[in-house]
């Protein structure tokens, strides 16, 4: 089965008309994309906008074949085109299978938003699945009987979906996941690449052909990434957003609780309305043993704070007792967690402070502070494959 993405953008196209976004600005050539449509075999249209036709023209394909439109967006949605050589555009209830005379056999999959799913068979087996703007699949079973072999959803407005579906087994390592809906919200260019890579997707341009079932385009997804940057960078939420994709996620918080600050309390809670509900919290500081545990991945926020704990129990703070074998005893439990990420099997993305760049602290314990944590950034670091800066949001690509 061979799948052409007419256009891949939002109902309204990218760039919006008379948008002056930054991101609409620089949606120009090969980045401007039409709103989603999607050409199955020649034979079925999944979603119907203007310029269908020269759309399929440009990209060597042709709709004079085609026997069946389905439209996925709600009875309010984008403005159609509909051409004399194409048959009336139509809608597949919630639940029913449609077969078409070339052989596809398509059923209409219910979403949690406006609008329907269609999952889609060919004469060969090959299976699609192909999701509306704004939407996830609603009513998913616990485990689905046979995977998809390519997902077409939107990716950045609606993560949990590919979550969801990765929790029922319907999207596997072997499944490619392609991004569609792409809006103005969507971060640009190389940004919207690495965003998606981090959750196994990818996006392509208007006009390309996909084979169905082919699996070697799937992108392979960094095992253990560091997130670095100052305060209220976006770090936190850069990190969060490279994990958002995933069923289950073990979020490992090494600040603690501190009864009795409201401010703590405050930052606690902005973190956690962020995360999804399916995720689970550990308040602890033994990652070596989350580390070498098998499970779901880790989010640790912050290593920063796991170091403050670590150097609170070798006595660093005092300098007498930190020549006298508490720089001995912070190396070992450094070694030991940097041994821990090197083996681990699990996937990792790691948060900390960069604290090199600021105003030289004014006492011992400060800069002993700050020179241990560049120490502990630069060995984790060297360790992932992925190493990202934050800087007033934006994520800069130091490796990976």
């Amino acid at each position: 089965m061979e799948l052409t993405l007419l256009g891949t953008g939002a109902p309204d196209g990218l760039p919006r008309p008379d948008c002056p976004c930054a991101v609409c600005a620089s949606a120009r050539g090969t980045r401007a994309r039409a709103a989603t449509a999607l050409l199955v075999d020649d034979a079925l249209l999944l979603d119907l906008t203007p310029g269908a036709v020269f759309a399929a023209a440009r990209s060597g394909r042709s709709v004079a074949g085609v026997r069946q439109v389905l439209l996925t967006h709600p009875h309010d949605g984008p403005a159609m085109e509909l051409p004399a050589s194409l048959p009336p555009a139509g809608r597949v209830p919630d639940g029913q299978e449609l077969t078409l005379i070339s052989g596809h056999r398509v059923r209409a999959v219910a979403m949690d938003a406006p609008g329907t799913g269609y999952e889609v068979t060919s004469p060969t087996g090959e299976r699609l699945l192909y999701l509306p703007p704004g939407g996830a699949p609603a009513g998913l079973p616990d485990r689905v009987a046979e995977p998809y072999d390519m997902v077409v959803l939107d990716v950045i407005g609606r993560p949990d979906a590919v979550a969801r579906l990765r929790a029922a087994d319907a999207v596997t390592a072997a499944t490619e996941v392609i991004a569609v809906h792409l809006d103005h919200d969507a971060p640009p260019a190389q940004e919207l690449d690495r965003r998606l890579a981090a959750g196994g997707a990818r996006a392509v341009p208007d006009g390309t052909t996909l084979p169905v079932g082919e699996y070697d385009a799937v992108p392979a997804r960094p095992r253990r990434t560091l997130v670095t940057g100052g305060a209220r960078s976006g770090k936190s939420l850069e990190a969060e957003r490279r994990l958002e994709t995933f069923p289950e996620v073990v979020y490992v918080a090494t600040g603690g609780r501190r009864d009795g600050d409201a401010e703590w309390a405050d930052r606690i809670g902005l973190h956690r309305e962020r995360r999804p509900a399916a995720w689970r919290t550990e308040e602890t500081c033994e990652l070596v043993e989350l580390l070498e545990s098998d499970g779901p991945p880790l989010l640790i926020d912050c290593l920063s704070l796991w170091l403050t704990d670590a150097m609170d129990r070798v006595d660093a703070w005092d300098d007498a007792l930190w020549a006298d074998g508490g720089r001995d005893r912070l190396r070992i439990r450094v070694a030991d967690l940097v041994r821990a990420v090197r083996g681990t099997r699990r996937t990792v993305v790691a948060v900390t402070n960069e604290v090199g760049s600021g105003v030289v602290p004014a006492t011992p314990g400060g800069r002993r502070f700050r020179d241990e944590l560049g120490r502990l950034n630069a060995a984790f670091a060297a360790e992932c494959e992925h190493v990202l800066l934050v800087v007033a949001g934006q994520a800069l690509v130091l490796r990976g």
